[in-house]
Formats: C-alpha cells, sequence, structure tokens
C-alpha cells in the first residue's frame, strides 16, 4: 500500500462555492499543492450533489428534475443481472463518473504540472447515500435487501474508477468515504446496526486499493469507524473536538496501526471564520490533541500521524473569496505546526 509521512500536511473535504471548475481547481492547486483534491461543485448543477453524483448506473434509477428516486415498479431483472455480472468481472469501466455529473474531477484530471506527495478523491458513503436516496414510494433503499446490497457495491465500483483516474496524478491515492448520516446513529428513525455499518463501509473499501478515509461531520459513535480497516478518520474538530476523545483505547489501537486522524479545524461558517487567525487555530488545534496525549498518545505521534482538513465541504459558503479563505488559513496553519513540531 502507499504511504505517505502526513505530518499535518493540508487537504480538503471535497465540496466548492464555485460553478467554474477551473477557478475552484486553481485555488485548491495554489493552497494545497502536496495533497490536492478535486472538487465537487453542486452549485453548478443538481448532478453535482453527493447524492445524484454517483446514482448513474444505479439499477432502475430515476432522475427527474432535482430529485432521484429508484422506480422498484419496473422489472429490474435484467438490470440487476447486468450490475451484478460488471461487478463480479470487476469492470469498472461500466460504471464511470460522467462529466455533466463530475466538471471538477475531469477539469482536475487534465491539470498539468502537478507534482504532489499524494492526491484526493471523495465518494459519498454507503450509509448516507442509501438513507437518502429512496424508492418511488420515498422509502429509504438502504432498508431494502436486494438494493442495499447495489449500494455498497456499486459504490465500490465507482470508487474504484475514480482512484484509477486519481492514480494518473499521484500513485498515493486517498479516497475519502463521506458519511455525514452517521452522526445521526442511535437516533430514533436510524434503523442500521453497527454490524451493518460495517459490513456497508468494508464493501466499499475492498474497491479501493489506495489509501480509504471516511469523514463525519458530526459526532456520531466513532467506535463504529475506528473499527473498519479504514486508514484516515475525518472529523469536525472545529466544532466536537471532545467527540473523539471520548473513545481513547480505540484511537490509540487505530493509531497504532498506522491510522491517520485528519483535524477538521478550519471553520465553514462566515461567523467563526471571521473571528479566527493562525494563531488562534493553533490554540484550539493544541487544545483539541491534549486529551489523547493524557491517555498515552506523544503529542509526536499525532501530529506525524495527523492531516489538517477544513470541518466539512466549502458548497455553503456564500462566495468564492471565503473559500480561498479557508484554505489560506489551512495552508498556513499546517505551515506553523509543521515548522514546529516536524
Amino acid at each position: 500500500m502507499p504511504s505517505i509521512e502526513f505530518g499535518c500536511l493540508p487537504t480538503i473535504i471535497g465540496s466548492m462555492p464555485h460553478t467554474d471548475p477551473q477557478l475552484a481547481c486553481s485555488q485548491i492547486t495554489k493552497y494545497l499543492k502536496d495533497i490536492p483534491g478535486w472538487p465537487q461543485l453542486p452549485k453548478r448543477s443538481f448532478l453535482e450533489n453527493m447524492y445524484a453524483q454517483y446514482s448513474e448506473g444505479f439499477p432502475g434509477m430515476v432522475v427527474e428534475g432535482d430529485r432521484i428516486y429508484v422506480n422498484r415498479s419496473q422489472d429490474l431483472t435484467k438490470a440487476l443481472e447486468e450490475f451484478y455480472t460488471a461487478y463480479l468481472e470487476n469492470d469498472i469501466n461500466k460504471y464511470p463518473i460522467s462529466p455533466e455529473r463530475a466538471a471538477g474531477l475531469y477539469t482536475f484530471l487534465s491539470l498539468e504540472n502537478l507534482s504532489p506527495r499524494g492526491v484526493k478523491g471523495q465518494i459519498t458513503g454507503p450509509v448516507t447515500w442509501g438513507l437518502t436516496v429512496t424508492d418511488e414510494e420515498r422509502r429509504a433503499i438502504i432498508y431494502d435487501e436486494v438494493l442495499s446490497d447495489i449500494v455498497a457495491k456499486l459504490l465500490g465500483l465507482k470508487a474504484s474508477w475514480q482512484e484509477k483516474r486519481l492514480s494518473q496524478i499521484s500513485k498515493n491515492t486517498i479516497i475519502f468515504v463521506d458519511e455525514p448520516y452517521m452522526s445521526a446513529f442511535g437516533s430514533v428513525g436510524f434503523l442500521l446496526s453497527k454490524e451493518k455499518i460495517f459490513s456497508l463501509l468494508e464493501e466499499v473499501f475492498s474497491g479501493i486499493s489506495g489509501l480509504t478515509g471516511v469523514h463525519c461531520c458530526g459526532n456520531t459513535d466513532w467506535s463504529i469507524l475506528l473499527a473498519t480497516s479504514v486508514d484516515i478518520l475525518s472529523f469536525d474538530t472545529y466544532n466536537y473536538a471532545q467527540s473523539l476523545s471520548l473513545y481513547p483505547a480505540e484511537t490509540k489501537k487505530f493509531l497504532n496501526r498506522g491510522g491517520t486522524i485528519a483535524w477538521g479545524i478550519i471553520p465553514t461558517d462566515e461567523e467563526s471564520l471571521a473571528k479566527e487567525s493562525v494563531s488562534s487555530l493553533q490554540d484550539r488545534l493544541e487544545e483539541a490533541i491534549a486529551p489523547f496525549t493524557r491517555h498515552g498518545l506523544p503529542f509526536k505521534q499525532l501530529i506525524a500521524q495527523g492531516l489538517l482538513t477544513p470541518s466539512c465541504g466549502l458548497a455553503s459558503l456564500a462566495t468564492e473569496e471565503i473559500a480561498a479563505r479557508v484554505l489560506e488559513l489551512l495552508a498556513e496553519l499546517s505551515t506553523k505546526i509543521r515548522k514546529r513540531y516536524m
């Protein structure tokens, strides 16, 4: 497996507020030279939101205006047969992500003169995707035995296809699986067991040969994600710093097997952003790391096995200038931390 000594290098979660993929890519490559990632641009098109973007090729999938759903009333036998044949043959080219659904990816792949240490992509996680996408009667497809099996397998194929393209830029590929709905784990409407979540995630990870990451931008039961084979755990450190420190034993085991924590320390809401500086964010990061050192994890190990990111995607920001400010703070904080501790 390819490996990078991260040492708190910066990277992004994925989404950007731009509608011009060229501008989005130039901002990313300006500030994130070591581990750039391709930008998701949901403001550009409905087809670029995190659900529609990866829905292409799903048996029975219908796109109607600003809604996608699986039409179970039609006969899906042939589509299911085709899918499972492609899956068993690992035919990743049968299920690509097309240009109209990922303009940022195709623009990113066409860039020249990049020589990063690693390159990052992302895919919506099976839990979040399967809970959001419904059938024609608005039932989440994750609770359908047949369809939930396809969710993870299709996302795994798309992750593998994406990884193959990104490996043209760097052999050190990282694919994040975005799982915002994991923050609802344990709530009344969330009916998935730990075992089901584990198997869905592992199915997606099995299609990825480079480094895997999982991102959740809220509080969750981190022990579930830490127990998987994931290489990078990404969380909103700015708003939920304490949430991960409640799992010291699991975090220690994860780091000692070579795992990496992506500290989402740069806020992505404008009010918080306006009052922060590189120094205040450094203090906040060190405060977030401190509880782990009290449980026997060396500070230097936490820095060495760390990445720095924004707390979440940037698509919700009002302007491209504010997004640039987030990336600027991120890059400057990384430089400061690396100079001091690496």
